[in-house]
């Protein structure tokens, strides 16, 4: 067939062109075999050279049949015809400019033009779909976890790089689709399957994974610039549109990738309606088939989300379509919708220079925005959080919301999402970085001027008010006050006159004149009913005046009050019509002055206003700043309690909060600095806080070293007035990590601080305690090097211990912390060289003992502390520091004598016994206590420290004084050092040694701590002997005493825990800490004293359950049995705030210890459930719902979930019953535990009835319904039926429900079932004899498996049930008439009486 006689039609699939679809229509007419193709394909070239592009209509079925060959040809073949059919599409191109432009051309031969075009476009684009095809799966099997060669394999196969040769297709198309060849088609109408030929080429191409790379940019460009062209010549606007949004629900990776294209489209193209089609179809979704598809829900939300950054202005006009999608269910189409109007916020409608409709849009946006603040969703709650931070922090937020979104972060802080949280805590801190308010936000500062400023404006307004009514005329006046005057006197004459109130009578003395004077000052105060009545009472009164007397027939009453009250409030000149000439000029007068009065005070008064303008606007800004501290310090308090959250994002975000807070001078901010101190023992937190202290504190500003240093000391010293212990030794940690040349410059500015004496007591201390902090220091002083103690040690005993009286103790116990530079730890097998200690005589020495023995006499409650640090400097630097400590003693008992001699003196002869304060026994009694732990600890520490380091000494000089073949003899000897055997037996012998000295010696008659036993003994046993109970605090003394021997402490632990029970609070919380070293010590003896440790946790004194809250987290550390009294410790999870947070954080520490809290959780719902001891109802749900937050494996959970169904039938009460439900509705159950429920359903079946019960249950139901599979939905609703069946009719209802379900199975998954009805499994369908008295052998061969397991259950109970075993297996079917009455029925029955 000639070529200007057919029609190319292109085809939907390539078969269609093998066989005739039509008359005329171009067929191909044979597929050539592939061995022919490359010498057809060389004759195509050459008739193209010889003919033009023309060719293409003779030879297109070589073309055709390569491309039906295509994945069997040589791939030379394939390049080389890609290469071929550009040059010809490329040719075809440059010649059409021509020919479109030829008016002359005729139609066979634009017939014969627009089948090439057709031909070389679908060749073409058919080619490069075959090249990408092959391109996707070699990518596919080339896939491997190395990665390497790939591009060298893909290139290898093809003979060439697609990705390269893909670009100059595309780039072809669309210099042939810019041309004008629309004339090439009838009436210059493109035909719809050319346009899609192309833009479905480009639509096949993006669906590729691989398409939003990087690499693969260029080809994207290519692609969009293609359908741009598309767009904008050939009306592919409604088929765009469609396309995208089907591509935008199944392919994850084309979201930016569209963006980027229609963005384009919308901006280089024109084409901005194409983003309103787009947006209406997505607005024009269903909510709820986007919650059933979540795939192009979030396809549809990253598009919208990038689309709104982009082109925002653009996507401003189509917000309204979308809004629907805001009370959607799918989250990610809110959170797309609320960042698109973030976005328009930030770049379109942002500025002052805003018009109205622009402010009332972007009010509207940042309304909805504060609204989804509380969205159910905790996504779309954190992403409002942080699309508010953007807004912040690019200062885009009007000042007038300032206070309410920081009222919505400080709220969301107790969200229980902890994303929300984290992003409250980023929105506050933003707020902070850009708040335009101060560089210093301390409310107390800020208080004092906003109170002075507002003074200031009153008294502004006040002198305003008074001028502007001065300046007012009575006219004005009396115009403003007519209308409520009007509506007073209407309901005055309503009433009769006998019924009103006169509040003062018309003396007989009174003129006209003082009446209206004092009608006149009851209008001007506004007591308008008043000068009513009285104006009334004076027309009767004064029938002479011509005011009061005149009356007129034709006005009303109501009229003749308001004229004399105007003409009395006015004055006549300015009511009467008819004034006299003198009158007039005055008027005249005044109309002058009038007109010449704003020349003069017009600029006054604009003055004034402005001042008043300024004054408001400051005090505005004032207020403004003020309540946005007092926020900040509201959320200063919340955020402090999440510093010990387990999350470490969060603790992170807290401390940057804190460090943020703290530099913009908030005084609360020190709380929060000082307690990020505790993460420095974790890992995690390490790094963060040492963050935070660089510039808070270790990175001071200065011109030089000594400012810096200065600086630096100042920091410290501050960050330790009244700073604890755990906050020193962690600052410690913190400085000995940084550099230790930034603190030698600080060595010498903290000498001086600590010896001048210009600086209060409390910075000296502070001083001090820097100078131990300091690294340099510290590290030198843990090597006990002699020179460094030498150098500042009588530098320190002249600051602290100098021989002024009084003495300051709080200084002086300072100075002895920093001089222990011995190591308490025993020496470790490689040190040779003995410990550092100081001579008795050192001056040191004397100066504590001289210091402790004065301060003895004196009541100062410092002396105390410091004492208890100086016997402890005493044993660690001294040698013999027994006998020191004894001179103290000594010293203090002679003083002792001294007073007792002096009170005796003074006294009456005739008393024989003499009486002495009683601070004196009890600081006597506390230095023996002090004395005696430390030489305990000094034994067990320095001196089995010492002879562990001379026998080693000794064991080396041995070895080296040995012959060689004596070594080698020895075998055995070397056998048993090797296995440790000999260094073992010799620490138990020094261990012993140690053991035995403690034992027998320490408290015996001869040691100087045995005298003091007697007395300790006395003064407890005999409280009423001494007629102090503050002498009670001498049984703290009595636990360190305890410490030394074990024999002595079980003679002394009766005595011990009665004073624990009947002493002072101060005193029941120190021997809480004693008892608790003592468990440690002497566990076996503290044993069966346990439960009086746990009495403690229900201590009316909030001090003692705190400490006995630390105290027992000895359970942690196995050194307390974890008895039944563990429920103690769960009540205090209801209690103080402190201490709640303690017992959190002891069973949060308890569910790391494998099952030990699932094991627990049996007996304390037993105990705080019990009528006579237990928690009310409400707190009862609080502890469970937090005990049971630590239950998380499927087995615990369906363990816990029988046991609690057998606990129904053991419960003794309504409450009891309650209590139970609410746990298993706290439990995360599973289909599993769902079927648990369903074969114990008997257990509970009878309470269902409450409505408290059956709620807890079915809420159960909604639980497991959100995340059920489809498979479990038939026992969900299975479960749901029985329940709603047992709550209306009771246990007949299931009886009712099954006979109405005629017998229907359960679901596939439930378990199988025996031929027993399901409400009895604990019945056999043997006869009676088989179930009174089951024969456990009978039992096991007759029942199937299942009923087997059910029989067993009801034995697990709880440990403080009190059931029988007939109590459990006593329930029957109904023709087997029992003879006893089931818990089941007797419960029912109760209930029912009641």
């Amino acid at each position: 067939m000639s070529p200007q006689l057919y029609e190319f039609h292109l085809p939907l699939s390539p078969e269609e062109l093998l066989k005739s679809g039509g008359v005329n229509h171009y067929v191909v007419q044979e597929v050539l075999p592939i061995r022919h193709l490359p010498s057809q394909l060389r004759v195509f070239q050459s008739a193209f050279r010889a003919q033009g592009p023309l060719a293409m209509l003779e030879h297109f079925d070589t073309i055709y049949s390569i491309l039906h060959h295509f994945r069997s040809i040589d791939p030379g073949l394939k390049e080389d015809t890609l290469e071929f059919l550009i040059k010809v599409v490329n040719h075809h191109s440059q010649e059409l400019p021509a020919i479109l432009d030829d008016a002359a051309l005729s139609v066979s031969d634009r017939s014969a033009h627009l089948n090439l075009l057709k031909m070389n476009c679908y060749a073409l684009i058919r080619l490069l779909e075959s090249f990408e095809t092959m391109a996707s799966q070699t990518s596919l099997m080339d896939l491997d976890p190395c990665g390497k060669g790939k591009k060298g394999r893909t290139k290898a196969a093809h003979g060439f790089d697609w990705e390269e040769e893909r670009q100059p297709v595309l780039q072809l198309l669309t210099q042939l689709l810019q041309l004008d060849i629309r004339h090439l088609w009838n009436h210059s109408v493109i035909e719809e399957e050319f346009v899609s030929l192309v833009t479905g080429c480009c639509y096949r191409l993006l669906e590729n994974p691989t398409i939003s790379h990087q690499k693969n940019r260029p080809t994207r460009e290519a692609i969009t610039h293609l359908l741009g062209v598309a767009l904008t010549r050939y009306n592919h606007m409604l088929s765009a549109t469609v396309k995208i949004i089907q591509m935008l629900q199944h392919f994850e990776h084309l979201a930016p990738v569209l963006v980027a294209a229609v963005s384009l489209w919308a901006t280089d193209y024109g084409m901005k309606s194409i983003v309103g089609e787009i947006v209406r179809e997505i607005g024009q979704k269903c909510p709820q088939e986007l919650s059933r598809d979540p795939l192009g829900a979030k396809g549809f939300a990253a598009f919208l989300t990038e689309l709104a950054e982009r082109v925002p202005a653009i996507l401003m006009s189509s917000m309204c379509i979308l809004l629907d999608h805001l009370d959607g269910e799918n989250y990610m189409m809110r959170n797309a919708v609320l960042a698109a109007m973030a976005e328009m916020v930030l770049q379109v409608l942002n500025g002052d220079q805003l018009e109205e409709a622009g402010r009332e849009t972007r009010d509207q946006f940042l309304d909805t925005l504060q609204a989804h603040g509380y969205d159910v969703n905790s996504f779309v709650r954190s992403r409002v959080l942080q699309l508010f931070t953007r807004i912040v922090q690019q200062k885009a937020l009007p000042l007038t919301r300032f206070q309410a979104v920081v009222a919505l972060a400080v709220g969301r802080l107790a969200d229980k999402s902890v994303l929300v949280c984290k992003n409250a805590i980023q929105l506050l801190a933003s707020f902070l970085a850009n708040n335009p308010f101060s560089c210093k936000l301390s409310d107390t500062d800020l208080a004092g001027p906003l109170q002075k400023e507002t003074q200031k404006l009153q008294e502004m307004r006040a002198q305003r008010q008074t001028a502007t009514a001065s300046a007012a005329g009575p006219e004005e006046e009396w115009e403003a006050m007519l209308p409520e005057l009007k509506s007073t006197l209407q309901q005055l004459l309503k009433l009769p006159q006998e019924e009103e109130e006169i509040p003062e009578q018309i003396a007989h003395t009174e003129t006209t004149e003082e009446v209206k004077g004092r009608i006149h000052q009851l209008l001007a105060k506004a007591s308008y009913k008043q000068a009513i009545i009285l104006a009334r009472e004076a027309t009767g009164h004064f029938q002479e005046s011509e005011l009061f007397s005149h009356t007129d027939p034709e006005e009303s009453e109501e009229t003749r009050f308001l004229n004399i009250l105007g003409v009395i409030f006015k004055g006549p000149v300015s009511s009467t019509k008819n004034n006299s000439q003198g009158s007039d000029k005055n008027v005249v007068l005044e109309q002058i002055n009038y007109k010449d009065a704003p020349s003069v005070s017009e600029p006054v008064r604009s003055e004034g206003n402005d001042e008043l303008v300024k004054q408001e606007m400051l005090v505005q800004y004032l207020q403004d700043a003020y309540s946005f501290s007092r926020k900040i310090t509201e959320a200063i308090g919340i955020i402090s309690k999440m510093m010990y959250e387990n999350t470490t994002t969060v603790v992170q975000e807290v401390i940057e909060f804190f460090v943020m807070v703290f530099q913009f001078g908030v005084p609360q901010a020190l709380f929060g600095v000082r307690r990020m101190l505790p993460h420095w023992s974790k890992e995690p937190g390490r790094e963060a806080v040492l963050t935070a202290y660089r510039p808070l504190y270790l990175n001071p500003k200065g011109e030089s070293a000594r400012a810096k240093a200065q600086a630096l000391i100042q920091n410290l010293s501050l960050l330790l007035v009244d700073a604890s212990v755990g906050t020193i030794q962690c600052l410690e940690e913190i400085l000995c990590v940084v550099q230790k040349d930034e603190f030698k410059p600080a060595d010498q500015v903290l000498w001086e601080r600590a010896t001048e004496k210009v600086h209060s007591p409390l910075e000296r201390c502070s001083s001090v305690s820097s100078w131990q902090m300091a690294p340099g220091e510290a590290q030198i002083s843990k090597q006990g090097k002699p020179e460094i103690v030498g150098s500042n040690l009588d530098t320190l005993v002249s600051i602290g211990l100098d021989e002024k009286f009084p003495q300051d103790y709080r200084l002086a116990q300072q100075v002895c912390m920093p001089a222990n530079i011995s190591d308490r730890r025993k020496p470790c097998l490689g040190k040779r060289h003995p410990p550092f200690r100081l001579p008795q005589d050192h001056r040191l020495f004397e100066r504590l003992q001289e210091v402790v023995t004065k301060g003895f006499a004196h009541p100062d409650p410092l002396w105390i502390p410091f004492k208890e640090v100086a016997v402890t400097l005493t044993y660690q630097l001294a040698e013999g520091p027994e006998v020191i400590c004894a001179q103290m003693l000594q010293g203090c008992k002679q003083a002792l004598e001294k007073l007792e001699e002096k009170s005796t003196s003074q006294e009456d002869p005739k008393e024989t016994v003499p009486m002495l304060p009683t601070f004196l026994l009890m600081n006597l009694l506390s230095l023996a206590g002090d004395v005696a732990l430390q030489q305990l600890v000094h034994l067990e520490q320095a001196v089995s420290g010492e002879l562990c380091r001379r026998r080693v000494l000794r064991e080396e000089q041995e070895h080296k004084s040995k012959d060689p073949k004596e070594k080698n003899s020895s075998s055995e000897t070397t056998m048993e050092e090797e296995l440790g055997l000999v260094g073992a037996t010799a620490d138990d012998t020094e261990a012993e040694l140690i053991r035995s000295i403690c034992e027998m010696e320490l408290l015996d008659g001869k040691q100087i701590l045995a005298a003091f036993v007697p007395l300790l003994l006395q003064s407890l046993q005999h409280p009423g002997l001494y007629g102090n109970p503050d002498l009670s605090a001498a049984a703290s003394r009595l636990g360190k005493f305890c410490m030394i021997s074990a024999t002595f402490c079980d003679s002394q632990l009766r005595l011990l825990f009665t004073m624990l029970e009947i002493s002072l609070p101060i005193v029941r919380s120190n021997l809480m800490i004693a008892t608790g070293d003592l468990a440690i010590r002497f566990p076996n003896l503290v044993d069966p004293w346990t439960p009086h440790l746990y009495a403690r946790l229900r201590d009316p004194a909030p001090q003692v359950r705190k400490t006995a809250g630390l105290v027992m987290t000895l359970i942690l550390k196995d050194m307390v049995k974890v008895k039944g009294q563990v429920s103690e410790m769960a009540v205090l999870l209801i209690a103080e705030p402190q201490i709640a947070a303690l017992a959190k954080n002891f069973f949060n520490e308890l569910s790391h210890k494998g099952n030990a809290i699932y094991n627990l959780l049996p007996d304390i719902i037993s105990r705080l459930s019990d009528p006579e001891g237990g928690v009310e109802e409400e707190c009862f749900h609080t502890i469970m719902k937090q005990l049971l937050s630590y239950i998380t494996k499927d087995k615990q959970t369906e363990s816990l979930v029988e046991k609690l169904c057998q606990r129904f039938r053991t419960a003794r009460t309504e409450r009891q019953y309650r209590d139970v439900a609410y746990c298993m509705s706290q439990l995360p159950l599973t289909e599993r535990g769902l079927r648990k429920m369903l074969d114990n359903f008997d257990c509970f079946g009878d309470k269902l009835s409450d409505e408290s019960i059956f709620g807890a249950l079915l809420s159960v139901v909604g639980k497991l319904r959100r995340g059920a599979k489809p498979e479990g939905k038939a026992i969900i609703d299975e479960f749901e039926q029985k329940l709603r069946a047992c709550h209306t009719r009771g246990l007949n209802g299931i009886e009712e429900l099954e006979i109405g379900q005629g017998g229907s199975q359960r679901a596939p998954s439930a378990r199988k079932q025996s031929s027993v009805p399901r409400h009895q499994p604990l019945a056999s369908a043997s006869a009676d004899n088989d179930f009174v008295t089951p024969k456990p052998r009978r039992t096991t061969r007759q029942l199937p498996k299942t009923q087997q397991h059910t029989w067993k259950k009801p034995k697990v109970v709880f440990s403080s049930d009190e059931s029988s075993e007939e109590e459990l297996s006593a329930e029957m079917t109904e023709d087997e008439t029992p003879k006893k009455t089931t818990p089941l029925r007797r419960a029912s029955t109760l209930r029912h009486r009641s």
